[in-house]
């Protein structure tokens, strides 16, 4: 295995995610802008934050695999949420719904949850980014 994360003693728990992850490998696979949308621009999961970071997680997961990468690869996540305030739960619903189908490890990766005012599109309620290693 290219990555192993962990949270040292002494860092805040508990979190739905590790504190630390070190790879080991030549290879980083960068996916980003990854949104609810299909591959022609079809929104998906309109006004649905959970809905959107499913999709948005397994388009994430597309984008890993082409690259011959998946989850177990990833070094960190970074979420771009609207509006953020008071939504961890229907994040969190969102993660957890497509966390086994994807093979998204939970507690996540390292992470960082950014809030923003707005993304390319009013109807985008969160994009996501990947940071991986390979051998």
């Amino acid at each position: 295995m290219t990555v192993r994360r962990f949270t040292p003693e002494g860092m805040l728990q508990p979190a739905p995610y590790e504190h630390v992850a070190v790879g080991t490998g030549t290879r980083h696979v960068h996916v980003s802008g990854q949104v609810a949308r299909t591959a022609d621009s079809t929104p998906l999961a309109p006004g649905d934050l959970a809905g959107q970071v499913a999709h948005a997680l397994r388009g994430t997961a597309r984008g890993l695999r082409g690259a011959g990468a998946s989850f177990d690869d990833v070094l960190r996540l970074t979420f771009y949420v609207t509006d953020w305030a008071e939504k961890i739960a229907p994040f969190m619903a969102g993660v957890e719904e497509v966390a086994g189908e994807i093979g998204l490890p939970l507690p996540l990766p390292p992470s960082s949850l950014i809030g923003v005012d707005h993304l390319f599109e009013p109807d985008v309620l969160v994009e996501v980014e990947a940071t991986a290693i390979l051998d």
